[in-house]
């Protein structure tokens, strides 16, 4: 009996020994482990926002009139310059008339007063020459010439220089009146030009307000209410118009890159920001920033929503992990490091750049360490694990 139950003890505890030996590196749990590689990383917001015409108008007449013809209407594309419509105003061409024929008869003064001058100017040369001479000769041979003689010569001679000043003075008077008539026929014809309604900027027409025969009143009326011809769009360049949040206002930058998809033409085009308003609204506490969108084949129609990714800040070379083995607890940043003996060390980490798939080490880990990515509930430090490098795409999903 003896015998027998030392053999039964001796084989219980050769049994306990075999499963003391199995419980090694093949019973150790497999984890999925992702490498510190070194990539470029970017921080971006993404936002919806509207597309806006970098600039629309509603095109007005200068002058009242109507309308003599409208070569445009909705959806037409123009060029700058390009006649849009023009204006039938009889009361100012008769105006336009009248200054010519003012500065005709302008230059008819002037050309009189002209002859006038000349005639005052020769007539002075005789009287002067005269007087000079009986003058010369009364001094060489005294009592020769009458000194009545000599008086008239004398006031001859100063009634024609007289005569000479004041056709002097009468060819300038001539001159400026010339000047208002022409300054008055350029204003009048200036303002018949303004019949003539062009495009200030190439774009698309939008809205058609007038049709053949309206009636247009000036757009500088203060007291009628002036309607317009049409409204014109520039589509080729536009803003995207995006709300920032105060919290990313500080990251904002001129010439910063943005990406702009547009889900109804499933696109993405590339931007930049264009300008910022520099200041926060008080009720939405949001800062109106503005992203160029070039457009030139139109296919962007203002009004259209866009998700808009801003790039707040990006780093080349980054030193990076999957979010997934980052771990924030207890105040701390922490990750699992599978050392070259497949044991579980705990390391504190300090991080630089987050994006939705990967965070920057700035400190802690060095690059090709083998980090644990994924749930680490039953893991504890120290522990012998089956390490197993997890897909791409296990390690950049999402959390």
């Amino acid at each position: 009996m003896l015998a027998a139950g030392a053999a039964t003890f001796m084989i219980a505890s050769c049994k306990s020994d075999s499963a003391k030996e199995n419980v090694g590196p093949s019973a150790a749990p497999t984890v999925a482990i992702a490498r510190v590689e070194r990539t470029d990383l970017s921080r971006a917001l993404t936002l919806t926002a509207e597309f806006r015409p970098f600039q629309e108008i509603d095109v007005h007449a200068k002058v009242a009139g109507y309308v003599k013809e409208i070569y445009v209407d909705v959806g037409d594309r123009v060029k700058e310059g390009q006649l849009l419509a023009t204006l039938e105003i009889p009361e100012l061409q008769d105006e336009v008339q009248q200054a010519e024929a003012s500065a005709r008869e302008g230059q008819e003064e002037i050309r009189r007063a002209q002859a006038d001058l000349e005639r005052s100017e020769s007539a002075y040369q005789v009287a002067h020459l005269a007087y000079t001479r009986l003058a010369a000769v009364s001094k060489t041979q005294p009592g020769l010439v009458a000194q009545q003689e000599i008086d008239d010569a004398m006031g001859r001679d100063r009634v024609s220089a007289a005569q000479v000043s004041t056709a002097k003075a009468a060819l300038s008077v001539a001159q400026q009146q010339l000047q208002v008539a022409q300054a008055n026929q350029e204003k009048v014809r200036t303002l018949f030009a303004y019949a003539r309604i062009t495009a200030p900027f190439t774009g698309v027409v939008t809205k058609r307000y007038a049709d053949t025969g309206s009636m247009i009143q000036a757009g500088t009326s203060s007291d009628t209410q002036s309607e317009p011809i049409a409204r014109l769009s520039q589509n080729n360049l536009l803003r995207l118009v995006i709300p920032v949040p105060e919290s990313i206002v500080p990251d904002i930058r001129l010439g910063g890159p943005v990406q702009v998809r547009v889900a109804a033409l499933n696109k993405t085009y590339q931007g930049t920001v264009a300008r910022f308003a520099d200041q926060v609204d008080f009720a939405t506490r949001t800062m109106h920033t503005e992203v160029d969108v070039p457009n030139p084949g139109l296919e962007i129609v203002p009004g259209m929503y866009a998700e808009a990714s801003i790039v707040l800040s990006q780093k080349q070379d980054a030193l990076a992990v999957p979010v997934q083995a980052i771990d924030r607890s207890d105040n701390r940043v922490t990750v699992y490091l599978v050392d070259k003996n497949n044991k579980i060390q705990e390391r504190s980490v300090q991080l630089g750049i987050e994006t939705p798939n990967r965070v920057e080490i700035v400190s802690g880990l060095a690059e090709n360490d083998k980090v644990v990515v994924g749930n680490r509930g039953q893991l504890r430090p120290g522990m012998v694990v089956k390490p197993r490098l997890a897909s791409s795409g296990q390690s950049s999903g999402g959390m």
